[in-house]
């Protein structure tokens, strides 16, 4: 199967990613793309945005639900603890 390659006209700056992770980091539910647009402080173009959001997805600090995306990083030194001393189920 052949995946489509996309063209990106603008990668994002990291001021951006910073200001998109902010803005999901404090949405007390899940935030739609829209949203994310007119919460940020600067005008992004979609397409821009479509970048950071997947490579904030790739990273594991977000998570695109059905309705939007949600802050899922967790830096609890008790959490990654407990992580590798865990059993594996």
């Amino acid at each position: 199967m052949r995946q489509m390659q996309v063209e990106v006209v603008h990668y994002p700056t990291l001021k951006t990613v910073m200001a998109i992770e902010e803005v999901v980091k404090k949405a007390d539910l899940a935030v739609s793309r829209n949203k994310i647009i007119e919460l940020l402080p600067t005008k992004v173009m979609r397409s821009t945005l479509n970048v950071a959001l997947d490579y904030l997805e790739k990273r594991g600090v977000i998570l695109e639900t059905k309705n939007g995306f949600i802050w899922t990083f967790n830096q609890s030194k008790k959490l990654a603890k407990a992580e590798q001393t865990g059993l594996e189920v």
